[in-house]
């Protein structure tokens, strides 16, 4: 994950004065702070959405004598609060402690602590309990959390609230329990709903969805999706999850098409820090995309960073390219643990079709006439009766459209048509259509993502406001662009 390059200009003075990298990273701690207590009081909820991205870059530098000089310096010593979270934090040696309280009196702690700061402070330290893998203290700590935010209804609290929901979930579901809060989170929706807090419905959204598809309940997660509000995406990252959550419950719905257009599309506009993301979008769509009879180009499974993790999916490709079913089921047992781990054990039992289908397409290309026994054979069927199954699939095929032959049942041979000429058909109007449609669909959303200044056609702007327009639009490319290298 890049990080911010405004955080380094800004925190470049305070990291070199300090010479430990606790007091550096109490330091950026009380930026923060500064930066979420201004953006409380002036309503400016960018500055809140910094804040949390600086958190994230100092995650790996937080620990206990960092986090309890934080919190002493954030709450109110002796609060309600401050001691329920003091209590989740290890006592660390007399030595680190004496350093922290030394850095720590350079500033005075708050009188009263403000509901941000309070809100920050539970995610603060529920990331430290997750970091540190006490996923039980987590869990109490982020339903506390959760109770605390029920009580409040303030717009700059929605984005700490987004990021709480998502670690509330997270910690129930690393311990098995996520089941247990689906009726919390469905609450939380709907005062989301009533409250226009669009950040929280998304994430709840996304997290209830998670919720269902971790348990296969995916009737009811389209139901949830069907009749959800819907507006335009706040987050990028969240967007990226709905999208993949969509193209899963497509795919078990067997709409194969909408269900490869989600999955790629998440895939797209997933950042590229989202390594792990993007591998399991591009394992689902490798199989949607099988499953549609097409068949993935190399170049998918040699991704930078991918290649091992789709090798398994590479070969079942390679199976199904050469229609051979002996080799997908020599596949689908050698790699069984990895299919069973990325639940797509029952798609790739449905690929089995897919394989009899383009074996039978090859056979029928190769041969003009051929006895039914013989495509039994080629096709390494092991059943009871295999001329009759091998005459009922191509029957099938036939009747599908798959291959262009005829079945003589006297003598019990298939007989291949001669190949016409593909571009007297209407193929190529489609694949030329499709194609147009594509292009046009992604001008449209160019064009409705461009941003004009306000009354740029009523008045000549001057070289002092373009000059200040052009800056302007820097500052918020920029802002965008910092959005996308955000946590995953």
């Amino acid at each position: 994950m890049t990080q911010d390059v405004e955080m380094k200009e800004q925190q470049a003075a305070p990291s070199n004065s300090l010479s430990s990298t606790s007091p550096s990273t109490l330091q950026h701690l009380k930026d923060i702070a500064a930066w979420i207590e201004t953006g409380a009081y002036t309503r400016e909820v960018r500055r809140i959405v910094r804040a949390i991205r600086w958190t994230i870059q100092l995650r790996k530098k937080l620990n206990a004598s960092v986090l309890s000089a934080f919190l002493n310096f954030s709450l109110v010593p002796g609060s309600e609060v401050h001691s329920r979270l003091s209590s989740y934090v290890p006592k660390e040696d007399e030595q680190d402690m004496e350093v922290d309280t030394a850095t720590s009196t350079t500033q005075a702690p708050a009188k009263h602590s403000l509901p941000e700061l309070e809100i920050y402070s539970y995610l603060l330290v529920l990331i430290f309990l997750i970091d540190q893998k006490r996923y039980n203290e987590a869990k109490a700590c982020s339903s506390a959390s959760i109770a605390r935010l029920k009580n409040l209804n303030r717009r700059t609290v929605d984005v700490l609230a987004s990021r709480l929901y998502f670690y509330y979930s997270l910690s129930y579901e690393l311990t098995g329990d996520l089941a247990e809060i689906r009726g919390t989170l469905l609450a939380l929706h709907r005062t989301a709903t009533l409250r226009h807090d669009e950040l929280g419905q998304e994430t709840l959204l996304n997290l209830l969805l998670r919720n269902y598809l971790h348990y296969n309940l995916y009737d009811q997660a389209e139901k949830l999706r069907s009749k959800a509000p819907r507006f335009e995406a706040h987050s990028n990252q969240q967007f990226c999850r709905y999208l993949f959550y969509l193209g899963k419950i497509r795919t078990i719905q067997l709409e194969y098409t909408d269900a490869k257009e989600s999955l790629l599309q998440a895939a797209r506009k997933a950042p590229v820090s989202a390594l792990g993301f993007r591998i399991q979008c591009n394992k689902w769509a490798v199989i949607v995309r099988l499953l549609l009879g097409e068949i993935p180009e190399r170049t998918v499974f040699m991704q930078k960073g991918m290649e091992k993790a789709l090798r398994p999916y590479f070969e079942l490709t390679n199976a199904v390219r050469i229609g051979d079913l002996e080799l997908f089921k020599t596949v689908a047992e050698k790699f069984a643990s990895t299919f069973s781990s990325d639940r797509t054990n029952n798609l790739i039992v449905r690929l089995r079709h897919n394989v009899i289908r383009t074996g039978l397409r090859n056979i029928s290309i190769s041969y003009s006439r051929i006895s039914l026994a013989d495509v039994a054979k080629k096709l390494r069927l092991d059943s009871a009766n295999p001329v009759a199954d091998a005459e009922s699939i191509v029957s099938k095929a036939i009747r599908d459209g798959a291959i262009d032959a005829t079945l003589d049942h006297t003598n019990g041979w298939m007989v291949s048509k001669e190949t016409g000429d593909i571009y007297s058909t209407n193929e190529p109007q489609i694949a030329f259509n499709s194609r147009i449609a594509f292009c046009l669909n992604m001008h449209n959303e160019a064009v409705r993502a461009l941003r004009f200044p306000p009354n740029s056609h009523k008045e000549k702007e001057s070289a002092e406001k373009r000059r200040e327009r052009q800056q302007q639009e820097q500052e918020l490319a920029k802002h965008i662009a910092e959005e996308d290298d955000d946590e995953f």
